[in-house]
């Protein structure tokens, strides 16, 4: 909106979700490509972007023939009729039918035309099952919905999890089926190939930024303080606010602030996108209405202008991920005295013999479990913060696996083994400190994305207490926000960790270090593992809803493209 709001606004503006002032010459680049408003507005009615739909295509090579020779003419063989069918395991085992492709006569190599659609979700392992049937030649005339598969003979199964195929740098996988209901240990059943394409119907966003003139003074005894509130009309009649759209009228309304929250309407134009675009090749304004009480609406003096437009590709995460980004998982673990003595069974820290799993490692084996997928050499730091070394010394962060120079280890297994041993050899101690372990993971990043690495970072926390240096944690993150990096922090057992959601900018409000520098985005995904454990979501679910967005924020906002991705073309 140009210059037109007032120095003493910057409250309202972050209330609004607009770009938010601050007088430091370390932040200038507050945006990070996100309008907080519309992600409250969202999220405060419950609506998070948990999916994104995905198409499934499907062929097959080398299928076992089940069908006979031709009674009449020995040379003549009847091939297979092969069918798809696709399932996804739930969480308590059973399998759920997502759905099946058309039937391909006589063909052991098929590739079915019939997609079949199905919800990615980031923040879970989609366990997806493949069978493939050849479907008898009585059924032929019947819809494959209506098929009993049991009449059907069975050809072999073919099990992967959905983020394996989605971070393929082609989104293609293929996997060897098998049939253990057929006799012969090596015996070949062919091969399954699936491709995923994301459903987009348009990938095109187009910027706007506006300027307005001659508006309308509310106030009495000083200027008024603008700004613009944008929305789009929908198929029932309502309007919805949003950051930028194609193809429904956009709504555009200018507001004086009230600090009171009662904002006083200056004016408001109704443009479709075309309609915003000839007002900037025109170069020329529209000027704002007020509806009156019967039903006209007032011509104002005041316009609005569009200074500058760009359009340009609006990249999925998806589209990163398949190109080549990877997810860098690395976890801190709470070694402070709060958590009691691991050898008693009421510990926080205790290993119970019979293979029941504690709240730390619950939390560790969740999203690793996630997360493992989308890092390709597995390979993860791990550290301990508040616990008396084998050294001697209370230190905030050690690394886990108890070696003086190497952070890392093998896979989510690597760090149940390392949490476990260092049990065994670390004293808790406290208190409880977060800065060290959040600084090191930053610098990771940090010297990652100095190399222009296609990895972004993201450390779990997990703890039994509240922070004890709050301010310097919170320096911390503001530091942080700028890297490649994203910290999920559990909360254990029966603390109050009220003071943790300070941390967690899910209020609208970025934090804010003692210097006065707002974080450039919110990278910090804070949650109570008690307040899920009861409900139908998983912690796992909680911690991981925020991260694509938090991924997209770090990569739009520095015009970062996936890879061997052309630029975007702007019109200033």
């Amino acid at each position: 909106m140009g210059n037109c709001c007032g120095s003493d606004v910057r409250g309202g503006k972050q209330a609004v979700g607009g770009t938010q002032t601050v007088a430091n010459n370390n932040n200038n680049n507050n945006n990070a490509g996100r309008n907080d408003a519309v992600d409250l507005y969202f999220k405060s009615r419950g609506q998070h972007a948990l999916f994104t739909q995905v198409e499934l295509s499907l062929s097959a090579s080398n299928l076992l023939d089940r069908d006979i020779v031709s009674k009449y003419d020995p040379s003549y063989f009847f091939l297979s009729d092969p069918m798809a069918v696709l399932y996804v395991k739930k969480r308590d085992g059973k399998l759920e039918e997502v759905g099946r492709t058309e039937v391909i006569l006589n063909s052991l190599n098929p590739s079915w035309i019939e997609k079949i659609s199905i919800a990615y979700q980031f923040e879970i392992v989609q366990q997806l099952i493949f069978h493939i049937y050849d479907v008898d030649t009585t059924y032929h005339n019947i819809p494959v919905k209506s098929l009993e598969l049991k009449d059907q003979q069975f050809l072999g199964e073919a099990t992967c999890a959905l983020s394996e195929i989605v971070t393929k740098q082609n989104r293609t996988l293929t996997l060897r089926l098998e049939n253990r209901s057929v006799l012969g240990v090596n015996r070949d059943f062919g091969t399954l190939t699936v491709h995923a394409e994301e459903t987009i119907d348009s990938r095109t966003a187009v910027e706007f930024t506006f300027r307005c003139s001659h508006l309308d003074n509310k106030d009495m005894l000083s200027l008024s303080d603008p700004f613009l509130r944008i929305s789009r009309i929908v198929e029932t009649g309502g309007v919805i606010p949003i950051c930028k759209t194609e193809e429904n009228p956009l709504i555009i309304e200018c507001f004086d602030f009230n600090s009171n929250g009662n904002h006083a309407l200056i004016g408001k134009i109704q443009k479709s996108v075309a309609d915003l675009e000839a007002l900037y090749a025109e170069r020329s304004g529209a000027n704002f209405v007020l509806p009156s009480r019967n039903g006209f609406e007032k011509p104002l003096k005041g316009q609005l202008f569009v200074d500058h437009l760009l359009e340009k590709e609006q990249y999925s995460f998806l589209d990163y991920i398949s190109s080549g980004f990877e997810l860098n998982f690395m976890v801190a673990v709470d070694f402070t005295a709060s958590n009691e003595d691991p050898r008693k069974s009421d510990s926080l820290h205790y290993i119970d013999p019979s293979r029941r799993l504690n709240s730390y490692q619950q939390a560790i084996l969740e999203v690793g479990e996630v997360i493992q997928f989308y890092d390709s050499d597995r390979r993860f730091p791990a550290w301990g913060f508040g616990g008396r070394t084998p050294a001697g010394t209370v230190s905030h962060c050690f690394n886990l696996n108890g070696s003086p120079s190497g952070t890392e280890v093998d896979g989510v297994e690597g760090i149940m083994d390392a949490y476990a041993t260092a049990l065994q050899n670390v004293v808790l101690a406290g208190p409880t400190l977060f800065g060290q372990v959040i600084d090191m993971a930053a610098h990771i990043a940090g010297e990652s994305a100095s190399r222009n690495s296609n990895k972004y970072f993201v450390l779990l926390i997990i703890t039994d207490g509240v922070v004890t240096d709050l301010q310097e944690t919170i320096n911390s993150l503001v530091k942080a926000s700028d890297l490649p990096l994203s910290i999920l922090i559990v909360g254990v057992g029966g603390a109050d960790f009220t003071q943790m959601e300070i941390l967690d900018a899910d209020n609208g409000a970025r934090l804010e270090s003692s210097t006065g520098r707002v974080a450039t985005r919110d990278i910090v995904q804070f949650v109570p593992m008690r307040e899920v454990q009861s409900g139908q979501i998983s912690v796992v679910q909680s911690l991981l809803e925020e991260l694509p967005g938090q991924f997209l924020s770090y990569v739009r906002c520095r015009d970062i493209k996936p890879l061997n991705q052309d630029a975007g073309h702007s019109y200033a």
